[in-house]
């Protein structure tokens, strides 16, 4: 597990408010972090996939707002710099991340693409 100084994913006031009251109310919630991580799929590519977990070996670890945040090191170049917010409005609440580094996401938002990616899409196609 490696400490990272600098905050590679930052979290909004409302965000850290709500994971800190997840977390508290969770039984094991001392050991408990946020993990940000990308998965492959959806229509654009890649998706983020947020939940409560405990520290792997080799997990980034840093602390935000007096959170813990999770990135592994695979998703930690596709959100590094990201913004995770947590929105209450008339489609819903959630976590919603906000991400510099996406070039095109699909129409519902579920999935995103990265510059990267684009860039080898466009050279194959």
């Amino acid at each position: 597990m490696s400490e990272t100084s600098e905050s590679a994913i930052t979290l909004t006031e409302t965000a850290a408010g709500k994971i800190a009251e997840l977390i508290g109310d969770s039984p094991e919630g001392e050991e408990q972090a946020l993990r940000v991580a990308v998965r492959g799929g959806g229509c654009s590519g890649f998706q983020y996939a947020l939940a409560f977990d405990t520290k792997g070996e080799d997990d980034h670890v840093f602390e935000h707002r007096g959170v813990s945040v999770i990135v592994d090191k695979v998703s930690m170049q596709f959100v590094f710099g990201s913004e995770v917010d947590y929105v209450d409005g008339l489609s819903g609440a959630g976590f919603q991340v906000n991400n510099p580094n996406v070039v095109a996401a699909c129409g519902c938002g579920s999935s995103f693409q990265v510059k990267d990616e684009a860039d080898s899409a466009t050279a194959t196609a």
